[in-house]
């Protein structure tokens, strides 16, 4: 099993997350079970084999969740070198081609937000930012195309 790298803020909120569709979608599914299976016959209740079907989704989410918190580590920033672009890294990029400029958070897979700037190291951007430093210029292929970045801001 692959150890699953976290922020504190990161680990916290899928450890709600699980709580949540544990108490409460499982709680809601099976109301809508029951109320499906008041209406009679259940070889022919649609609702009986959708709310079955929204069951059996939730558990598996639950069970892939708890596999992944079972391996969870909290990164410990204070051994993570300040001056190379790694996870937990805030930089500063901008575009060569447009002379935009982005700020992003490079952050794990389960903790990528995009309209909060976090993006992920496995994204086409994480990955060619990975190992980086401050004034680095990289080509990174996305699908767009090849994009030429350089790096103007790195910190923690």
């Amino acid at each position: 099993m692959a150890i699953s790298y976290f922020s504190a803020e990161g680990l916290k909120k899928l450890q709600e997350e699980v709580h949540n569709l544990k108490v409460h979608e499982r709680a809601r599914i099976a109301g809508a079970i029951s109320e499906a299976r008041e209406k009679g016959d259940l070889s022919e209740n649609a609702e009986y084999e959708a709310a079955k079907e929204a069951q059996g989704l939730l558990e598996i989410k639950i069970s892939k969740m708890e596999e992944i918190l079972s391996s969870a580590r909290i990164m410990d920033e204070s051994k993570i070198d300040a001056n190379k672009i790694l996870v937990l890294s805030k930089v500063k990029i901008k575009n060569l081609s447009n002379e935009q400029t982005m700020n992003y958070t490079l952050v794990t897979e389960t903790e990528a937000d995009m309209k909060a700037g976090k993006i992920s190291v496995n994204s086409p951007i994480g990955k060619g930012l990975l190992g980086k430093s401050l004034g680095d210029t990289v080509e990174i292929t996305v699908p767009s195309g090849k994009i030429k970045f350089e790096v103007m801001e790195v910190s923690r």
